[in-house]
C-alpha cells in the first residue's frame, strides 16, 4: 500500500516546495472526483485522512504547481488549462464517491470538527438553545436559518424544536438552500443579534448551509417530528426534500432500495435482530424483507415476531440500529447503493 502519511500536517504550499502527500493530494484534485476517488480506495483509511487534510486545505492549485506536480507523474495525463478549484466541497465529493456518504460525513466531521464561526458569532453559537431561541423568535425564516446553520446538530434540533410547527419545515427548507452568504449579509445579522445581546460589534466570517447540515439536523431530531417536516418540504419543493432524504437512512428507508441490494443487507444480518426490527414496522417494509429471504426462513421470522408478544420499544430500536449499522458499513464498502429505489421505493 503506498506511503501517504509524510509530514500530513505541514500546510499546502504553492510555491513547489510540496511534500509527498501534497502533491498526491494535488494531483487528485487536477483527476476530477470520479479518478480520485477510484485512487483513494487503494488507501488505508489513516492515508485517506491525512491525504484529505491536504486537499482541504489547498483554495487554487495554479498552472505552475500542476506542471510541477506532473513531472514526477509523467504518465498521467490531464486537460485542466486553468486554475483547478479545490476546498472543502470537493473533497466531500471525493471522498463520498470513494467511501460511501456515512464513512465520508465522519471523515470530514474529524477534520472539521468544528465549522470556526467568526467574531460574535461564535458567542452566538455558543449559547444555550433556549436563550438562542429568545433571541430568534421574531426573526424571518432566513435569519434563523442562517444562525442555526452555524450550531452543532444536537443544538440546532433543540433550537428547531423550540419553534412553532410552522415554522420548523421553513427553517429546514431554507437552511438546504442556504449558499454562502456575502460578509456584509453576515455582518449585517451579526449588527442585529449584538444590538439586542448589548454588545460591540466585530468582524464575521462567512457561513453557508446546505443539504448536509439540513439532513444532520433532521437525523438529530425526534423521527416523528422529522418525518413530518420532511413531507412538508416535499409539498413545496420535492427536489430540494429528495436531496435532504438522500443525506439520511433509517430503518423505514430500506423499503427505497432494490431488491438485489435487501438481499445483500440480510446475509449481513441476525435473524434475532430481523425479528425484533420487524416486529414494529409498517407491512409493506415487513413484506419486502420476509420477501427476500427464503420460504422457510420468513416463515420462522413470523412465529417468532408472534411469540415474542409485548417488547420494549428500546429493544425494537436497538436492533434496527444494528441492521442500519450494516448498511452504512456496506455503502461504505461500495458494495450497496442508498437512495436508488424507483417510484415504488418512496418512504412510506
Amino acid at each position: 500500500m503506498p506511503a501517504a502519511t509524510e509530514n500530513p500536517e505541514a500546510p499546502a504550499a504553492e510555491n513547489g516546495e510540496l511534500n509527498k502527500t501534497q502533491k498526491l493530494a494535488a494531483l487528485l484534485v487536477m483527476l476530477g472526483t470520479d479518478s480520485a476517488s477510484a485512487i483513494l480506495k487503494q488507501f488505508q483509511p489513516r492515508e485517506v485522512e491525512a491525504i484529505s487534510r491536504e486537499m482541504i486545505r489547498f483554495n487554487l492549485i495554479s498552472r505552475e504547481t500542476q506542471a510541477s506536480v506532473l513531472e514526477e507523474f509523467s504518465d498521467v495525463a490531464i486537460s485542466a488549462s486553468t486554475c483547478v478549484t479545490a476546498g472543502v466541497d470537493y473533497t466531500r465529493n471525493t471522498l463520498e464517491k470513494a467511501m460511501g456518504t456515512f464513512k465520508a460525513g465522519d471523515m470530514m466531521g474529524r477534520l472539521q470538527p468544528n465549522r470556526a464561526p467568526g467574531g460574535a458569532m461564535q458567542s452566538i453559537s455558543e449559547m444555550d438553545p433556549r436563550h438562542l431561541f429568545n433571541l430568534v423568535r421574531d426573526e424571518q425564516m432566513q435569519t434563523i436559518a442562517f444562525v442555526i446553520s452555524y450550531l452543532a446538530p444536537d443544538k440546532a434540533s433543540v433550537l428547531l424544536g423550540l419553534l412553532r410547527e410552522d415554522q420548523r419545515d421553513q427553517v429546514i427548507e431554507r437552511l438546504a438552500s442556504l449558499a454562502p452568504s456575502p460578509i456584509e449579509v453576515a455582518e449585517k445579522v451579526v449588527e442585529v443579534f449584538n444590538a439586542k445581546l448589548g454588545v460591540k460589534q466585530t468582524r464575521a466570517l462567512t457561513q453557508s448551509g446546505g443539504i448536509t447540515p439540513a439532513a444532520d439536523i433532521l437525523n438529530a431530531m425526534d423521527k416523528t417530528v422529522s418525518r413530518s417536516l420532511l413531507e412538508l418540504i416535499e409539498g413545496r419543493n420535492a427536489e430540494l426534500c429528495q436531496a435532504i432524504r438522500k443525506k439520511m437512512f433509517t430503518f423505514e428507508d430500506l423499503i427505497r432500495l432494490q431488491p438485489a441490494h435487501i438481499q445483500r443487507i440480510l446475509r449481513e444480518t441476525d435473524m434475532k435482530d430481523l425479528t425484533y426490527a420487524l416486529k414494529k414496522t409498517s407491512e409493506p417494509l415487513k413484506k419486502l424483507m420476509l420477501g427476500n429471504i427464503s420460504r422457510r426462513a420468513a416463515e420462522t421470522v413470523n412465529e417468532e415476531m408472534a411469540n415474542l408478544g409485548t417488547v420494549k420499544l428500546k429493544e425494537v430500536e436497538a436492533a434496527q440500529f444494528r441492521i442500519i449499522d450494516a448498511v452504512r458499513k456496506l455503502e461504505a464498502e461500495g458494495e450497496i447503493e442508498l437512495g436508488d429505489g424507483g417510484a415504488e421505493g418512496e418512504l412510506v
